[in-house]
Formats: C-alpha cells, structure tokens, sequence
C-alpha cells in the first residue's frame, strides 16, 4: 500500500528540500512537546520518505493530538507551484514519528516552464466544458499533477457557469497538461446529494398543519422545535449567535439575492410549505444540528474547525429538485411545483459534512476517493440524524428518505443494501472508480452500515455481505468515531477503497487498541463488501 508507512530510522538530507519552518535542531520539538515542530523534522531529516526533490516545500495545515498521539497533515509545493496530490500526514507518538500518509506516488521531476500557454489552456478547458453549460473560465494557474502516474506541469483552470440542468451552478476545476495540451482531468466542486441529470418523479407534497404552541421554530419535516436567533431592530432575525452566524436567508426563488429571515415574535413558520419560514425552520435546524453533532461527538469547532457558522439559502431557483454545497453555503431547492423544499435534515447534514471533508482530507471528487467523499456525507448525515432523534423525521439507514425525491416514498440511497437503489454498488469491484460518486458511494455505506449494525436482520434493514460472511456491528457511537478519526487524521486526496480499509484499521487500533475487537469488526466489515 502506497498510503501508510511505517517510518523506520535513518537520515538523508537532500539539499534544496524546503520546509516552511524556522530550522530547528533534532533536539528542539522533543523539548518543546510541539507536534508540528517535530514533524516538520522529520521531514527535513528524511526526504525521501516523503518522495521529496529537491524544489519541494512543505507547509503544515492542520494538526491533531489525543491521547499521547498527533497527526500532522502538510501540503506541498514544488518551485512554489501547488502540487495536486502532494499531501500527506506525520503521524507521531509523543514527538516520535511512526507513521506516514501519502497520497502522492512518485517523485516529482518535472520542468517548471509550459510549452502549452496560459491562453490555450484556457481556450482548451472552455471549450471542454462548454456542452455542460459552463463558459466562463479564469485565469489558469500552473500547478504540479501528482495524483496520478508520472507528476507533470499543468494549467489549472476554473470554469463556472450552470451544469445540465440549467439551475445548479458548476464551478469545475480542469487540470490540462503544460506540454501536451491535453486535459488531464475535470472535477465539479459543487457538491449535490442528487446526481444533477438524475430523473426524479416527486410528487405534490402533502400539506402539514404546524404545531405552534410546542416551540420557535416550525418545521416542515422536523416539526416544532426550539432554534436560536438574535435580536435585530423590530423583531429578530434568523441568525444563531451560538454557533458561530448560521445565518438562513430567502432567496425568493431567485439565484442570487437572499434575505435574512425576520419575525417580530419569534415563533417561526406553521409547518407547510405555504409560509416560506417554515423551510427556512427546517435548513436552520439542520445547520445547527450539524454543528453541534461534530462539536461535542468530535470535538471539532465546526465545520471549518474555527468557530464560524454558515449560510442556509432556501427557496432557490424555479422547480429545482436538489440542493448544495459550494465551499461556503447550503443552497436548497424547493423541489417539484416549488412545493417540496429539500431541506431535510439528513440532506443538510449530508451537504455540510461535504464542507468538512474539504478541510480535513481533502478527498478529490472522482476515483475510489469520490466515492469515499459521498460515502462520507451520507454517514454524517445519519448520524447526525441520530443525534437529532426527532419524532418527525425518525433516524435511519436511508438518505433522503422525507424529500420523496422518486414520487413512490422511496428514499433516495439506502445504506443495509446500496444495490436496492438500481445504480449504487454494494461491493468494490474494478468498476467503481469509474463510476459516478453517488453510487461508487455504496460502497463504503455498505461497509459502514455493516460496521455499525452488524450483517442480516436488524432494526434498520436486512444487510447480506459479498462473501456470505456474518459481521457482528459495533453501534453507531464506535463506527462514527472510526471513520471520523481515520477521515481527520489519516486519509489523503488520492485516498483509494484499500487505503481506507488500512486508515480505518488504523483509527480502530488507535481508538480501542491493536487487536482489539473492535479493529477486527473493521476488518471483517470491509472484507464483507470485497475490500481487502
């Protein structure tokens, strides 16, 4: 496996190998007790187990310590360009690094001058996007490709515009070779729980009469519940003080301006969809709910681990059946006849989680690691579901399941047998990574279901196994923490389904201890969808 190594002893120094940190001596970060500083170390004294040249640099962006054990994530840079697939993870024990993530697999010896100019590369990712309603490209910048075969220079471009459904906006990032010209990838970055394109049969939805005497807020899926806002001239807006400004505004249908939510009592929505706060109730719900699930489960201070809340726009577009994340918001539709807002709190959940994937390991959006990327949302978004436990909206293995997005009250994924849906995969085979994110995610749901539940009957589903295995589940609390562990502090951009197989074990042992039973769950969960 290319991702974990065990770091043995020795030393090489290679001169030119840049780490951007104050030069300290071997001694220093033990003294100190600085996990960063000690990783950065490491990797100055040895190069090459990183796959380090000579115009490399390395920056620290994240660190994570428990328990005596840190986990030092660094990005990479080669003659001051961006690498695509540099990063990679320290992991050390007290100061003592014993283990390597990496995500690239070769080393980068590449010629930092394009043959392929700015304005070709430019020309070239405009016009490869332009069937899927995207024109509008920016300046390409040169990047380092690493994340697959032999690193090369590349023109990074971004192309926006709207993808095929004419309301979803795209935002893709087209990498192109600097000396061949020609497109090394594309990957959108606004992520959607629903396959833009997906054929949908949502029906009219069935009008809720609210519940007003029960709390603030009133729901159209959660129903009466308490939410938190902030005072404001005349009334109150929809702004929660305590998570960090989750904000929920209207966007009237529209695509760009939106307006915050205000209310001159305090008690918000009747729970249908005919007064517009009552989705809004819904989206602010979700965001709050989301945070708190990863502040005190993981203790992780939102989503960008620094305190700050997010938008929820609601109401947007014409008719639009589906919802997403951006990099900064939550964006929801109002779905069939703009009468089925998709602000379900397992979609919220699904969507945010995205956003925490982005700042943690950074999974790429194509390949085992998309799959992985979408697998990941879909179990915060159970379990964050869990965590809610709302009597309107009961916690289950299903996403989507409230939005009735095939008009037969069919969810929209299930997690005991992804297959169910008629396109996700229930076991890795050759023909996962590539396939489309949504359903190379089954994967990894099915693994986690198996994880937690156990294989056969069980209260939430009948899960079968590939090779006819029975796994024993471990509960929610454990399986959530495994994977959140091995996502934060050990996977990478490249991260492959064998890889997470590795990581997960890791976490387990991290967690529960080598040999223990809970490591052995992991292992068993993962060899019953063929990953092993």
């Amino acid at each position: 496996m290319k991702k974990l190594f065990a770091i043995a002893g020795g030393t090489v120094l290679v001169a030119g190998l840049g780490v951007v940190a104050p030069s300290v001596s071997s001694a220093a970060p033990a003294a100190s007790g600085d996990p960063a500083a000690a990783a950065r170390e490491y990797v100055k004294e040895n190069p090459t187990k990183v796959l380090g040249a000579s115009g490399d640099a390395y920056k620290v962006v994240e660190t994570a310590t428990a328990k005596g054990k840190s986990h030092v994530r660094f990005n990479r840079t080669y003659e001051d360009l961006p690498v695509l697939g540099g990063d990679f993870v320290v992991h050390l024990t007290g100061t003592k690094a014993s283990d390597l993530s990496l995500a690239q697999d070769k080393k980068i010896k590449a010629d930092t001058k394009p043959k392929i100019k700015a304005a070709a590369a430019q020309t070239s990712a405009r016009s490869e996007m332009s069937t899927k309603g995207a024109a509008k490209a920016s300046k390409p910048k040169l990047v380092i490709d690493a994340r697959k075969g032999e690193p090369a220079l590349s023109w990074q471009t971004t192309v926006s515009g709207v993808q095929a459904d004419g309301q979803t906006p795209s935002r893709t990032i087209v990498v192109t070779d600097a000396t061949s010209g020609k497109v090394r990838s594309e990957q959108e970055t606004i992520t959607t729980p629903i396959k833009v394109g997906q054929k949908t049969n949502q029906s009219a939805a069935k009008k809720k009469k609210g519940q007003l005497d029960t709390g603030t807020g009133n729901g159209i899926f959660v129903g009466s519940v308490s939410i938190d806002t902030t005072t404001a001239s005349g009334g109150w807006e929809l702004v929660d003080g305590v998570r960090g400004g989750n904000s929920t505004c209207d966007l009237n249908n529209g695509t760009s301006a939106c307006k915050t939510f205000t209310d001159a009592d305090n008690t918000w929505g009747d729970g249908t969809q005919a007064d517009r706060a009552s989705a809004g109730v819904d989206a602010h719900f979700g965001a709050a709910t989301t945070f708190d699930y990863f502040k005190t489960v993981h203790g992780r201070d939102g989503i960008f681990d620094d305190g700050t809340g997010v938008p929820s726009r609601v109401h947007y577009g014409n008719n639009y059946v589906n919802a997403f994340w951006d990099g900064q918001q939550m964006t929801y539709g109002d779905g069939t006849g703009n009468e089925n807002p998709l602000v379900a709190l397992d979609v919220a959940a699904h969507e945010m989680s995205h956003g925490v994937t982005e700042n943690t390991a950074g999974l790429e959006y194509s390949g085992d690691a998309g799959g992985l990327n979408e697998a990941t949302s879909d179990i915060f978004g159970t379990l964050v579901e869990f965590q809610a436990n709302n009597a309107n909206d009961a916690p289950d293995f299903e996403i989507g399941e409230e939005i009735d997005i095939n008009g037969d009250g069919s969810p929209l994924r299930y997690m005991d047998e992804p297959s169910k849906d008629g396109a996700s995969y229930d076991c890795w085979s050759s023909a996962v990574p590539g396939s489309d994110p949504h359903y190379s995610s089954g994967v990894g749901n099915h693994f986690f279901f198996l994880l937690a539940n156990g294989s056969g009957e069980s209260q939430y589903g009948n899960s079968p196994t590939c090779d006819d295995s029975t796994v024993t589940g471990l509960g929610n609390e454990k399986a959530g923490a495994i994977w959140f562990k091995a996502l934060s502090e050990y996977m990478t951009s490249t991260e492959t389904y064998a890889e997470a197989r590795e990581h997960t074990v890791q976490a387990a042992t991290d967690l529960y201890g080598a040999g223990s039973p809970e490591a052995a769950a992991v292992k068993a969960a993962w060899s019953a969808v063929s990953v092993n």
